[in-house]
């Protein structure tokens, strides 16, 4: 038997549903909690209304805030979607909204990215795809028909590898000078963490920064493997337990990511670990029986969406990579930063001051940032290029409304990285408008200089 059979022979082979069906539950659940807390803080006007100006994507510049009203409505259908997911009802048209809408949202606004909201969004969009309802869910309750008690492997798999590329890629990006020869940033943060109990006291030694930094890459990088081994799957469990409670604990901004991880690392159990999970309701020991024919899964056009899924593959594992073509230092410039899964690796702080200037009469303003920036937008576009450089765009036309014939806008931005002096970040001579947003590598940025 070729290599190939076997593969393909792995890749529909049918294994039972049950860790699809508890990854569903367990998702839409801690969806529904997510987003009823976001929405329960108001964050919804603070982060999505409020602003009288948004930092689109690139190409996604048509993705607007909906107003109050409507922002209001669509996070309460989201909410639904995710308690929809975890019931099984109406299933595909739930995971469906639950996708775009979701998904939309996290477009508005580049200062509202967070790795794990690019996490789910890709789990959400995987699931479209997936029979994750076909067994103890209300549309199996209400149809039995559709129940199903095996899926093909791959529909599993792809689970795991989802979550596979989050953690290697994210030990991978730990592998350098800044993280393991410098312990930075956790030497930097770490003291802010003194007044915890027990271990408080020694937050400022620094081989307890160097214990963080390099446990954290050793577990990004091995943590995966060790879940996908039988043997050693309960112990390596016991550490994502511990590992993303104490980044909870240690680290409270970073919001829902070690819950989500926490809930998505049991794909890698067993299906009887799964059933016998499962099997603490009820109503799944009761469950009506399906006729032995139709308890196997099966897929339309199975060619298609085999292809599709290697597809979506290679695309995942090139996005991480993307930042080879780009020259320069990845944290300074940040080109092929996003999505990449670089999780809180770096401290980076800057302060950006912008210049007005009609170029008809020679007449200069400074521009108050605060004007038209919240303090995350302001903090977060300090940094970063591509932000800069659409707020001295979106600057352009506020200012030619308020009577500047021919505007030029210029900054002067200084920025901090990983404890290093605070430098000169950008060419303040540049006139940011004959800059263009693109993918093409920021030459107005300086060069890095350790």
């Amino acid at each position: 038997m070729t290599a190939t059979k076997k593969l393909a022979g792995w890749w529909n082979e049918p294994v039972s549903i049950a860790p699809l069906v508890t990854f569903r539950i367990c998702f839409g659940m801690l969806m529904f909690i997510s987003l009823v807390r976001f929405w329960w803080r108001g964050w919804v006007s603070t982060v999505y209304v409020e602003p009288q100006f948004h930092f689109t994507y690139s190409g996604f510049e048509w993705v607007k805030p909906l107003g109050f009203v409507g922002m209001q409505l669509l996070f309460l259908v989201i909410i639904i979607a995710a308690l929809l997911i975890a019931l099984g009802l109406f299933y595909r048209i739930a995971i469906t909204v639950f996708f775009l809408g979701f998904t939309y949202v996290e477009l508005i606004d580049v200062t509202t990215y967070l790795n794990h909201y690019y996490f789910i969004s890709l789990v959400a969009f995987i699931m479209i795809w997936l029979p994750a309802a076909a067994d103890f869910s209300l549309d199996c309750r209400f149809n039995n028909k559709k129940r199903r008690l095996f899926v093909p492997a791959w529909t599993i798999g792809l689970l795991k590898f989802q979550l596979a590329v989050v953690y290697v890629f994210a030990g991978l990006a730990k592998l350098n000078s800044d993280w393991l020869l410098n312990a930075e940033p956790m030497r930097t943060w770490l003291p802010a963490k003194s007044h915890l109990p027990l271990v408080g006291r020694f937050m400022y030694d620094e081989w307890i920064a160097y214990l963080f930094s390099w446990f954290g890459a050793a577990y990004d990088l091995f943590i995966v493997f060790f879940l996908l081994n039988r043997k050693t799957r309960p112990v390596a469990y016991v550490f994502v337990l511990i590992f993303h409670v104490a980044t909870a604990i240690f680290f409270p901004a970073i919001g829902m990511f070690p819950y989500v991880m926490i809930v998505s690392s049991l794909i890698f159990f067993s299906a009887d670990f799964h059933n016998r999970i499962l099997s603490l309701f009820p109503a799944y020991r009761n469950r009506a029986g399906a006729r032995e024919s139709e308890t196997v899964y099966k897929y339309r056009h199975t060619q298609w969406l085999n292809g599709a899924v290697i597809i979506y593959i290679v695309v995942q594992l090139l996005i991480p990579l993307r930042f080879l073509v780009y020259p320069g230092h990845l944290f300074w410039h940040e080109e092929g930063y996003r999505f990449s899964w670089r999780v809180m690796l770096m401290e980076k702080a800057g302060i950006a001051y912008f210049t007005v200037k009609d170029k008809r009469n020679g007449s200069f303003y400074e521009v108050n940032n605060k004007e038209f920036l919240t303090p995350l937008q302001e903090k977060m576009m300090s940094t970063q290029p591509d932000m800069i450089l659409k707020f001295a765009h979106y600057l352009a036309k506020v200012y030619t409304g308020r009577g500047v014939q021919q505007p030029q806008v210029f900054a002067e931005v200084y920025v901090t990285l990983n404890g290093k002096p605070s430098a000169l970040f950008i060419d303040s001579t540049i006139d940011l408008l004959t800059e263009k947003p693109g993918w093409k590598h920021y030459s107005w940025v300086l060069p890095y200089r350790k």
